[in-house]
Order: structure tokens, then sequence, then C-alpha cells
């Protein structure tokens, strides 16, 4: 309430709703969305989607290769949950480009930076800043924000990952923190319950109008009439249900909640197709934390974690979550609308290292103690694509025999952006937008569509 009533009093609320709202367009017909599933520090890919069983011990891992519903398909016991629905994704597992730091791999993989580079913060807009600008940019009816991060895309250490750069930071997501799972969750300052709070609300904005009547008499340019709209935005979006219901995960059955599972990844993406539900856009979820292990990602170094002890205890939770949310997509009939998209950065170095831990922990021995690892690898790794009416049930491209290198239809993260602004209507070889000179940017540089995604 403190946020929201300061806001009000210095107009920061309507202010970014104006700002979300200048240069007015036409809305897109289709009103597709996505949702990115986010891997933080790079899932290991021979271990998962594009094991490698043939090969020696110095590279294979431990897990055994399981069939899965589509012929030819072969994926780790790991995750026998997306085995079974193998014919609702595709996955491209010739991913590839030359960022071979977690800041560098990210900016390639969210905005196209081409740079090898590791930089503190981006220098180019991530396509989620991107992709609300140009779909909200002609305004919304819809109260709540059109692009939320369930636990969003922000920083590795203290690098800046995702941003706005040139675009303003108006169309950031509206970030939800905190842990989905625990029974006293709630998302502050969305749809206020309390009837008495929001009629206190609405009584300060009426005080606030009336003092500035004098300012109104004076205003020629329409300014303050324009104020009022967004002011009523605002306040919509404070006091109206339907924001605090979309996000109100005990509206949903007991047993959804289960499937997904009562854990802080499966909530959160539960909540992810909630909202898309609502009418949100655009979706990311960042699985990392204390679920992924000792140093709360994905990044296996040997000195982080015991990548298999890491790998057995996060992938439970990460099969059930993720395998949820791809049948829930088709069940309730959003498989055409709502594109799902599970990446990292980049792969794991395809030959395993063992080094002294730094650290005892959770999949993790106690300092010193020599354990396996693999490290970062860019130049094959693989993702999974469902939903978004594209062609499913299928595998695009190839890595070599050992997973190292890209021997088939190798993709680019200029492809991954194309394929994404594609479903949502944006033509990324045509759209372009002004740099903080001024100067018309492409939002996409050397990409196309992939076509054997496409339906």
């Amino acid at each position: 309430m403190r946020i929201g009533l300061t806001g009000f009093a210095t107009l920061s609320w309507p202010g970014l709703l104006r700002l979300r709202a200048e240069n007015a367009t036409k809305s897109p017909k289709e009103r597709t969305a996505v949702i990115l599933v986010w891997l933080r520090g790079g899932c290991s890919h021979l271990d998962t989607y594009d094991p490698k069983p043939d090969i020696g011990s110095e590279y294979r891992g431990p897990f055994k290769t399981i069939s899965s519903k589509v012929p030819g398909m072969q994926l780790t016991e790991l995750i026998p949950l997306q085995a079974k629905i193998a014919d609702k994704f595709t996955l491209v597992r010739s991913m590839t480009h030359t960022g071979g730091g977690h800041p560098a791999g990210s900016l390639q993989m969210l905005s196209g930076d081409p740079d090898s580079r590791d930089k503190p913060k981006p220098v180019l807009p991530d396509w989620m800043t991107v992709a609300n600008y140009l779909r909200t940019k002609g305004g919304r009816k819809n109260p709540i924000p059109n692009y939320v991060g369930v636990n969003p895309i922000v920083n590795y250490d203290s690098f800046t990952i995702a941003g706005p750069a040139y675009v303003s930071p108006a169309y950031s997501p509206f970030a939800v923190l905190g842990d989905p799972s625990r029974p006293d969750f709630e998302v502050p300052n969305i749809g206020l319950s309390d009837p008495s709070k929001a009629a206190r609300l609405s009584d300060r904005v009426a005080l606030r109008r009336n003092l500035d009547t004098l300012e109104r008499s004076l205003d020629d340019a329409g300014e303050m009439h324009a104020l009022d709209e967004f002011e009523k935005q605002a306040m919509t979006l404070l006091t109206n249900p339907q924001t605090r219901n979309a996000f109100d995960l005990n509206k949903e059955d007991a047993r959804t909640r289960d499937r997904y599972g009562r854990h802080r990844w499966g909530q959160q993406l539960l909540l992810a197709r909630r909202l898309v539900e609502s009418g949100v856009e655009i979706i990311t979820s960042c699985l990392d934390g204390p679920q992924c292990g000792r140093v709360a990602n994905w990044d296996d170094h040997a000195v982080n974690h015991h990548i298999f002890d890491a790998l057995r205890f996060r992938m439970g939770p990460f099969d059930q979550a993720v395998s949820a949310l791809i049948e829930d997509v088709y069940a309730r009939g959003l498989d055409k609308r709502v594109l799902v998209v599970v990446s990292g950065e980049f792969g794991r170095t395809p030959k395993i290292s063992h080094q002294p831990s730094s650290g005892g922990g959770q999949c993790s021995g106690p300092t010193g103690t020599v354990q396996p690892g693999r490290d970062h690898w860019p130049r094959a790794f693989t993702n999974l694509w469902a939903g978004g009416g594209i062609q499913t049930g299928g595998v695009v491209g190839a890595s070599d025999a050992r997973g190292e290198d890209v021997v088939e239809r190798a993709c680019s993260p200029g492809d991954f952006l194309s394929t994404i602004y594609r479903h949502l209507g944006i033509d990324s070889d045509k759209v372009t937008i002004k740099d903080f000179n001024g100067r018309p940017t492409p939002i996409v540089n050397n990409g196309r569509a992939i076509p054997e995604l496409i339906g």
C-alpha cells in the first residue's frame, strides 16, 4: 500500500503507464504469447536432451538413455515425464554461439548482441522488453501488466543480463518475487483485497485532483486529461479484482497444484500459465535458487557442484513442472496462442572435468573434495519448444558424436529471437527501434525464424 499510495502522490505509476502507451499504434490482431523458462547458468545438454550413450567414460555421465514417445528421440532417464509427452514439443539440438561467459551468452540469447565479451549491462534491449514495447504502444484494456517476470531474468552475479537498454524502462517486467509455493505467498500492490483500503486510495486521488484545479484550468494541450486516463489505469491495477485473481494460486484446484509440484519451480510455472490465461503476453520464469543446489543455479563446474548429484537433485522438480506446463498448454486449448521455450545461455562441456570443491553444501562435497563437473559450452546445446502452433514431435539439427560441435542445421541466437518474434507477429526483418543517438536499430541482426518449427 505504501508503494502504491506513494506512486499516486508522485505520479510514478500513472507516469509508468503513460510511457507504456506513448506513440500509440494499432494493436496486433492476434494476441499470441510466449512463456520463456530460463535455466540460469546453462543446462548440460548431454545429461538431458542430447544424450550420447556410446561415447567414452570421459564424456558420458552415469544416466541411462530412455526412449520417448517420438520414435528415434532419445532422452536421459532424468526426464521421464517429458519423454512421455515428447510429441508435444520439438528439440533444437543445434544451438550455437560465441558467448563463453554467462553475461555474454545470456546477452547473445536474450538480446542478440553478437559480442563474445562479457559486459556489465546490456547495450541492446532484450526481446521481452522489445516485444512489450511494440505490443503495448496502442494501449491495453487489460489491467494486468503485459510483461511479467515470475522470478524474472535480471542478473548473473554482478552482471545485468537482461534489460531495456535504449527502450524506456517503462517496458521492463512487472517482477513477481518470492516462493509461490509458500502458504503465505502473495504479490504486493496488486488488487487490494480490503474494500476500505481501495476506498481510501480513491479518496486520496480525488483530493489530489481537487488540489490540481488551478493547473487544469491552465492546461491548453489536454495533457491533464491524458494524465487522468493513465491515473485511471493505475487505479484499476491496484483495485480491480481481476488483477488479484490472476496472481492468486489458491484459485487453482489442489490436484493441479500437485501436478505441477508443491515446490517453487512448479508453482512458478503454474502461475505463468495462470497469467497467460489472464491476458499476459510475455512471461519469463527463471528456474534457479535452492532447488539447483549449493550455488543456486545450473553452473555445474566441479568447484560448484558434483554435477551428477546436482542433476539428480533438481531434475525431478524440473521434469514435473515443465511437463505439467506443456500438458496444460495443450489441454486448455492454448497450444496455438502460447509458445513455451525452455533454454539457458549455453550447454556444458561434453568432457567431464574433476576439480576440488570450493565449498560443501547441497550437491557439493566438503571443501577440497575432488568431484566431477562440466564447464561452459556455447558451441553446441539444446533448447525445447512447445505450443505456438509449431511443428512438434521432432528434432531440429544435431551435434556430433560427443556433443561438442553442431554438424547439422546450425541455429544462432538471431534465429532463436526471430522465431519468438514471428510467433508474436513482429517482423524482425523490418522492425527497428531508435537507439540513444536516434539511429534506427534492427531488433535482430542476421536472424531467420527456424523454418522446421513453423507450423
